[in-house]
């Protein structure tokens, strides 16, 4: 089951996740991104969190699940409901965005997450973000904009096709080197590495 998660960050138009929405089984909005899918129009099944940015009106139909856990943040407290209600895919929209310190511990709730999961998506108005797994093959428009960032460490032995400027068993480390402002330069992108955390950014506008 594909569940999808709203937080309180930067909110995408929603025809970047409107497909996403359309298939999804489970909606769950983590607190302050209650007050969004609101706006939307879209009803949560669930509203999670310490709800110290969303105030109950009393008359939601959305379940809500106060938790003053401070030790879990607001998208930890989501996911862990929809691991609970067996989901297996999660689309996040607005885990990035107004505050930094929130868009890096939210990307730290992604590597957490992300064996719990087949996929996680994080969406927002710029780029998808996801960790992919080795081997990784996806067909994109010629031309997409996409960067490779290691998410923790270093990532080794990546090779890389499909991409302007490719890989070759090379190490990619924060610090170092990194993969960013990559373009696609054939319609399937193939990414295989031996070891680390590989985030793959995948920007919504295509380079002219």
């Amino acid at each position: 089951m594909k569940a999808i998660v709203f937080c309180d960050g930067d909110i995408p138009p929603q025809s970047f996740f409107q497909q996403y929405l359309q298939s999804a089984g489970l909606v769950i909005a983590a607190d302050g991104g209650a007050n969004h899918a609101k706006q939307l129009g879209i009803i949560a099944d669930f509203i999670v969190g310490d709800l110290d940015s969303y105030i109950p009106s009393g008359d939601e139909t959305s379940e809500i699940i106060k938790e003053i856990d401070q030790e879990t943040n607001d998208l930890e407290k989501a996911l862990n409901l929809a691991l609970k209600k067996n989901a297996d895919e999660v689309v996040v929209v607005g885990a990035t965005g107004q505050r930094l310190d929130h868009t890096l511990k939210n990307l730290s709730v992604l590597l957490q997450f992300h064996p719990r999961f087949t996929s996680i998506l994080f969406i927002d108005r710029y780029c998808t973000i996801e960790l992919i797994e080795s081997p990784f093959c996806q067909d994109y428009k010629t031309g997409t904009s996409l960067s490779l960032y290691p998410l923790s460490g270093a990532v080794e032995g990546i090779t890389t096709k499909g991409l302007k400027y490719p890989l070759r068993n090379g190490t990619l480390q924060n610090g170092v080197q990194d993969g960013s402002s990559n373009k696609t330069v054939k319609k399937t992108v193939e990414i295989v590495f031996k070891k680390g955390d590989l985030l793959l950014i995948v920007n919504h506008k295509l380079i002219k």
